[in-house]
């Protein structure tokens, strides 16, 4: 799939990532990169993969805590559900969520059913999702509010999420690499 916002994807986006574009200033997802889960004609979900929250997992999911990945805390996966908690994970081990389907290796988990002590599984958990009703999603490409790129399972756990937006931005290259060095505010250019 083309990194070219102005082609409205026809396909499914599941395993897909969002990237915001600069005009984005919707405060729930300016410079945020969203892995896509779900995409279909009734609607779309993914998760915020960059915004990590203040809430260390050890305090919310103990049993979890030891299989987390760096940073250990809970993350903000969108404004959808808040107060529920989705579990991606990758490697052997936990229950995976039925109807979820496996992206690059990584399955939802149910966070309800701890993991075995063996288990060799990698989490990050969110604390709610993005979600777009029919044709909202395809309505935002439309006017360019999203850049649509692979993903890599890097992106998914990676250690530095503040920087995950412009590096995702950056190993695109062309003109897309340029947004990466764009100042939140042009003005201050």
């Amino acid at each position: 799939m083309s990194a070219d916002t102005a082609d409205v994807p026809l396909g499914s986006l599941a395993g897909k990532l969002l990237v915001a574009g600069p005009a984005l200033l919707d405060p729930n997802f300016a410079r945020t990169v969203i892995l896509m889960l779900e995409h279909n004609a009734d609607g779309a979900v993914g998760v915020v993969l960059n915004r990590p929250a203040d809430a260390d997992l050890l305090d919310h999911l103990p049993g979890w805590w030891s299989h987390a990945i760096e940073p250990r805390v809970v993350f903000i996966g969108g404004p959808v559900g808040e107060g529920g908690g989705l579990g991606l994970g990758r490697g052997r081990g936990g229950h995976a969520l039925e109807g979820w389907a496996e992206i690059e290796g990584v399955r939802a988990i149910d966070l309800e059913v701890e993991p075995a002590e063996d288990d060799d599984l990698e989490i990050r958990v969110f604390a709610g999702y993005a979600g777009w009703g029919a044709g909202q999603l395809e309505g935002e490409l439309a006017v360019g509010s999203w850049i649509i790129v692979d993903a890599d399972p890097g992106d998914i756990f990676t250690d530095d999420p503040d920087r995950l937006w412009a590096r995702v931005l950056r190993r695109q290259g062309g003109r897309l690499s340029l947004l990466a060095t764009m100042p939140i505010d042009p003005s201050l250019n």
